[in-house]
């Protein structure tokens, strides 16, 4: 059987590398760690054609077809909390609704966020952006099902996994970067660096959960869904986070 050709919009540029740009929003970012559309601006600049090229490796996948067809807007699903919370506790998505609520987070939030941060040439209306969509997306859910929480080192480390799962210089470098400046505030015993290294190999042994069908794993045990996808639990990020504490420094506060 012949595999899906993905349309691709043919006036669409293929976007060029910028390194100084990417600094120069690196540099913002390390000022206030909150402020996320400098990692737009980041992944714009570093990450060229991998979206394509990770675009084409998912036509390999068994549920491409039918999740192309179907092509469900994930914030409008996930941002519907309701039936989420009535699903029982150590599901994936009554997980996902409690730290969605907890930390005070939308689907729909990151969607606005990236259409401000969005370049022109990004608008065109074929498959590739609704992949690139569907990686901005599934943010979050990636936190439910690695482990991996919101602090400083856990975005670096998540952002580790994406970047084995995906590729893209831009992720590779915010992780990165991410990981160098945690580590500078870090105490001697926080093994930093060997999190962000651990964050790599996780997303390497994972299977690509890009390529889920999100809404059928919702109802689902949470811990069955991560043994079925090979996820490996994040020991030495969890062991690093606990010397943060044994330090009485707040592992949200770090590299602010």
């Amino acid at each position: 059987m012949a595999r899906p050709v993905p349309y691709i919009d043919p006036n669409r540029p293929v976007p060029k590398r910028r390194p100084l740009k990417a600094w120069r929003h690196m540099q913002n970012l390390i000022a206030d760690k909150e402020d996320t559309a400098q990692v737009f601006h980041i992944i714009q600049a570093l990450n060229g054609d991998s979206a394509r090229r990770d675009l084409i490796k998912f036509t390999q996948s068994p549920n491409y077809q039918t999740l192309r067809e179907r092509k469900a807007f994930l914030p409008d699903i996930l941002d519907d909390h309701a039936p989420l919370k009535a699903l029982p506790k150590g599901t994936v998505g009554r997980t996902y609704v409690d730290f969605m609520e907890r930390e005070g987070l939308t689907a729909h939030g990151l969607v606005n966020e990236s259409l401000e941060q969005r370049e022109a040439d990004q608008e065109f209306d074929d498959d590739l952006l609704w992949y690139v969509n569907r990686l901005r997306d599934t943010h979050d859910m990636y936190h439910i099902l690695t482990g991996y929480g919101r602090d400083a080192l856990g975005e670096a480390s998540l952002l580790g996994f994406t970047h084995s799962q995906h590729g893209g210089m831009g992720i590779s470098f915010i992780a990165y970067m991410g990981a160098r400046q945690i580590a500078k505030e870090a105490p001697r015993e926080a093994r930093v660096k060997a999190a962000l290294a651990e964050g790599r190999r996780n997303g390497k042994k994972a299977k690509r959960l890009i390529e889920l069908d999100i809404e059928s794993i919702l109802d689902r045990p949470l811990d069955d869904v991560r043994a079925e996808l090979n996820i490996p639990k994040p020991v030495i990020y969890k062991e690093t986070l606990q010397v943060f504490m044994e330090h009485s420094q707040d592992p949200l506060l770090v590299a602010a």
